[in-house]
C-alpha cells in the first residue's frame, strides 16, 4: 500500500492546542532564554524541497497531508530561527507566501493504462467516507480524476494526487478521504490521456466488528496526563493489586536523569561573553556556584581567578589607564586553566571572544530546570510490567512501549489503559482470560522518562531525550531546548551509520540520532527485553499524532530509494490482516477510522526514519513490530476539512484517543492469543 511520497509541502500555522504544562515565558527574553517554539504546518515546493527537509534534521511530526495542488503540508515544531533555516530549503507558512503550484499537466500523446489498486469506504462518527488509490503508465505527469456512484443516486467527483519520493513515482490518491453523501459503491478513474478503469468499492477496515464484552466490562481508568513518576506507580500499584498475573521488571540501563549542568551567560554576546559551565549537575552543587568579574581598581593589573567558596571570581586585567582589558576569549582561557575550579568556560557559540568584558556582579548559576523538588533529580530505573498467567516464556510475548518521544503525553496513557482493563476483567471476563492465559505481556509506558519530564515542566515540544552530546559551542543556556537524541532514530537496523536517510547527525536536530547506534540507555533497554525474552514475537510502538498504522520497512536510502528488505508477501499479508483487525477494534471505541493510506509499511505510508525501532525488532529478531500513530484527523464538518489534534490535546480529546488506541493494543494481545509459529 501507499501514502505520502512526497511532492511539496506547505506551512498552515497551527499552535498546540494544550499548552498548560509550558512555563510563562519572561516578560523581556533575554540572551540565556531560548526562543519559543510553535507547532506549524510546514508547505515546501517540489519533491527535492521535501527531502531537503526531511534530511536537515527538522523536527517532523507524523502528520503529512498532500494536497490537490501538489503539495504536502507536513506539521513540525519550530523556533523563529529554525524557521528561517528552513525557508531556503523551500518551506514557507500558509497565509504567508503560497507555495507554486503544479504546472497544469497535459495528457500523455498516447492513451494511458489506469490501474485501480484500492477503492474503499467506511462510515465514522461523522458520516461515509471514500478513499482511492490508482496508478497510470504515464506516471506522475498524469492528471487522474476519480467519480463515484453509492446508494441513494448519490454521487461526487474528485481529483487524485500524484505521489514522489525519492524520484520513484508511487501512484495517485485522494489526498484525504472524501465524504461521501452515502455509502460509495463503484467508482470510475479517468485520465488526461485518455485512460479508464472502474472499480467496485469495499468496505474498510471490513469484516465483523469486535466483541465489546459484556455489560459488566470494566474500563476507563486514566484521568489525566501521567507523569513519568506517575506511571512508575502505577506500575507497582498494579503489580501489588495482581500479584499472581503480574511481575515488575527493572530494565537495566539507567537514564541520564532529568538533570543539567548549571550554566551562567556572562557578559554581552556575541563578542563580549563567556558560558561557564559547572563540572557537577545543578542538583548536584552546581547550582550553588557564582561567577562575578571585577575590576582590581589600579592600572597595570594581570587577569587572575580565584575561588572563595562557592564564589568564583575574575580579576579583569587592566590597561595603563585602569580600564578593564580583558577579552572573553582570554577570561575562558584563565578559568579553564586555574586548577580546582569546579567550572569550564567557553566564548559563546563560534564566536572567537575578541570583545573586552565588563566588571560583572556575581552571576548564580543554574540547570534552568523548573520542575518541583520532588521530581527526582537521579538517573531513572524504566519499568516494565509484564502480565500473564503464564510468565515462563512458553506464551506468546508482545511488546508495548510508549513515549520514545518526550512531547507525546497520550501515549503512556493507552499502555496503562490497556494494563488496567486486561488485569481488572481477568476474574470475570471469559476473552480476558483466554488472552491472560495464551500470552505473555511486557508493557513500558514511557521509554523516554527524562525527556518526557522535560516536556512536562519545561517546554512541552521537547521530543528527544535529556543526553547533552553537543560541544561547548552549541552548549549555551539558549540552545537548552535542542538538545537530545531521538531515541527512535538511536537503533541499529537501517541506521543513519548504515547509510539510511530519515535522521540527523546534529546533535541540535530534531531527530539526532546520537553519536553511535546504541549510545543511549533508552534504546538499549528496549533491545535488551527483545534479547532476554526471545518469546516476544509481536511490538507495538505506540506514537502520536496522525492517525497511522505501519510496520517495517521503515527506512530508505535516497539514491535509488533502497528500502530494507520487504517482508515477503506471505509476511505482508499477515500484517496487513492483522492491521485490519486492530483497526476494527479502534474504530468500535467511537467512529474513529484509520486511513488506509495511512495502513502500510513505514516507507510507503510516511517517510524514511533511519534507526528506528520497529526495524531492529523485526530484522534482528522476527518480531512482528507495529508503530501506532494515535490521534487521527477529526473532521471538521463546518469547514468540512480534516483538522490534527496535536501531541497534547485537551485531555477529552486525549482521554477518547487513550480509550480506543488501548482497544487496539487488546486487539494486538488477541492476534497473538492466535499465532502459531510457522
Amino acid at each position: 500500500m501507499r501514502g505520502l511520497r512526497a511532492s511539496s509541502v506547505v506551512l498552515v500555522l497551527v499552535l498546540s492546542t494544550f499548552v498548560a504544562a509550558e512555563p510563562s515565558s519572561p516578560a523581556v527574553a533575554g540572551p540565556a532564554d531560548p526562543e519559543p517554539a510553535s507547532l506549524v504546518t510546514l508547505s515546501v515546493p517540489d519533491v527535492a524541497a521535501m527531502e531537503r527537509l526531511v534530511g536537515s534534521g527538522a523536527d517532523l511530526t507524523e502528520r503529512i497531508r498532500p494536497q490537490p495542488d501538489g503539495s504536502i503540508q507536513v506539521d513540525a515544531v519550530v523556533t523563529p530561527a529554525q524557521l528561517a533555516a528552513l525557508r531556503p530549503l523551500g518551506a514557507t507558512l500558509a497565509g504567508e507566501a503560497t507555495a507554486p503550484s503544479r504546472p497544469q499537466r497535459r495528457g500523455a500523446a498516447a492513451q494511458d493504462q489506469i490501474v485501480i489498486e484500492r477503492a474503499v469506504w467506511f462510515e465514522s462518527r461523522d458520516g461515509y467516507f471514500l478513499s482511492v488509490e490508482a496508478s497510470s503508465s504515464a506516471g506522475a505527469d498524469a492528471a487522474l480524476t476519480v467519480t463515484w456512484k453509492g446508494r441513494k443516486g448519490a454521487t461526487g467527483q474528485a481529483d487524485l494526487v500524484p505521489y514522489v519520493d525519492a524520484g520513484a513515482y508511487l501512484g495517485h490518491q485522494l489526498n484525504a478521504p472524501v465524504p461521501a453523501a452515502d455509502r460509495p459503491l463503484w467508482v470510475t478513474v479517468t485520465s488526461a490521456g485518455g485512460g479508464t478503469a472502474e472499480a467496485r468499492v469495499e468496505e474498510w477496515p471490513g469484516g465483523e466488528r469486535p466483541d465489546r464484552h459484556g455489560s459488566g466490562y470494566q474500563k476507563d481508568f486514566v484521568s489525566h496526563y501521567m507523569t513519568p513518576a506517575q506511571l512508575n506507580e502505577r506500575v507497582k500499584d498494579l503489580h501489588r493489586r495482581f500479584p499472581d498475573l503480574t511481575d515488575v521488571i527493572e530494565l537495566p540501563y539507567l537514564t541520564n536523569g532529568y538533570r543539567r549542568h548549571a550554566q551562567a551567560l556572562i557578559g554581552t554576546p556575541p563578542g563580549a561573553a563567556v558560558v561557564v559551565t559547572s563540572d557537577a549537575y545543578g542538583s548536584e552543587g552546581g547550582n550553588d556556584l557564582a561567577v562575578e568579574l571585577v575590576n582590581p581598581g589600579a592600572p597595570g593589573r594581570p587577569l587572575a581567578v580565584t575561588a572563595n567558596g562557592k564564589i568564583i571570581t575574575v580579576s579583569l586585567a587592566t590597561d595603563a589607564s585602569g580600564a578593564p582589558s580583558s577579552t572573553a576569549a582570554q577570561v575562558a582561557a584563565a578559568i579553564n586553566a586555574a586548577p580546582g575550579l569546579p567550572v569550564k568556560a567557553a566564548t559563546y557559540r563560534t564566536d572567537p571572544g575578541a570583545g573586552v568584558l565588563a566588571p560583572v556582579p556575581p552571576t548564580q548559576l543554574s540547570d534552568f530546570l523548573k520542575a518541583p523538588a520532588d521530581v527526582s533529580r537521579a538517573p531513572a530505573r524504566v519499568l516494565a510490567l509484564r502480565i500473564g498467567e503464564h510468565r515462563d516464556g512458553t506464551r506468546p510475548g508482545v511488546l508495548a512501549y510508549a513515549q520514545e518521544h518526550a512531547r507525546e503525553w497520550v501515549t503512556p496513557l493507552v499502555t496503562v489503559e490497556a494494563a488496567e482493563r486486561l488485569l481488572r476483567n481477568h476474574a470475570a471476563d471469559p476473552a480476558t482470560r483466554r488472552l491472560l492465559r495464551r500470552t505473555d505481556l511486557f508493557i513500558v509506558p514511557t521509554v523516554n522518562p527524562d525527556g518526557a519530564n522535560y516536556s512536562f515542566y519545561d517546554f512541552n515540544s521537547q521530543r528527544k531525550n535529556m543526553t547533552n552530546h553537543c560541544p561547548a559551542q552549541q552548549s549555551d543556556p539558549a540552545l537548552r531546548n535542542t538538545w537530545g537524541v531521538d531515541v527512535n532514530r538511536n537503533y541499529a537496523v537501517g541506521s543513519l551509520t548504515d547509510g539510511y536517510v530519515g535522521a540527523s547527525a546534529n546533535c541540535q536536530g530534531g531527530t539526532y540520532a546520537g553519536p553511535s547506534e546504541h549510545s543511549e540507555p533508552e534504546s538499549r533497554n528496549v533491545m535488551w527485553l527483545a534479547q532476554r525474552y526471545r518469546n516476544i514475537k509481536f511490538a507495538m510502538n505506540v506514537h502520536s499524532y496522525g492517525g497511522y498504522f505501519m510496520w517495517p520497512p521503515g527506512a530508505y536510502k535516497l539514491d535509488g530509494r533502497v528500502t530494507l528488505p520487504r517482508p515477503t508477501s506471505e509476511q505482508e499479508a499477515y500484517f496487513m490482516r492483522s492491521a485490519r483487525t486492530i483497526e476494527r477494534a479502534i474504530a468500535a471505541e467511537r467512529g474513529t477510522v484509520t486511513w488506509p493510506q495511512q495502513t502500510g509499511p513505514v516507507t510507503d505510508v510516511l517517510y524514511s526514519a533511519a534507526g528506528n525501532s520497529a526495524d531492529e525488532l523485526w530484522y534482528d529478531f522476527g518480531v512482528f513490530g507495529w508503530d501506532f500513530e494515535v490521534g487521527s484527523d477529526l473532521w471538521n464538518p463546518e469547514k468540512r476539512t480534516w483538522e490534527g489534534v496535536g501531541f497534547q490535546p485537551p485531555f477529552s480529546e486525549g482521554h477518547a484517543e487513550a480509550m480506543e488506541f488501548a482497544s487496539g493494543l487488546i486487539a494486538l494481545i488477541g492476534v497473538a492469543a492466535d499465532y502459531r509459529e510457522p
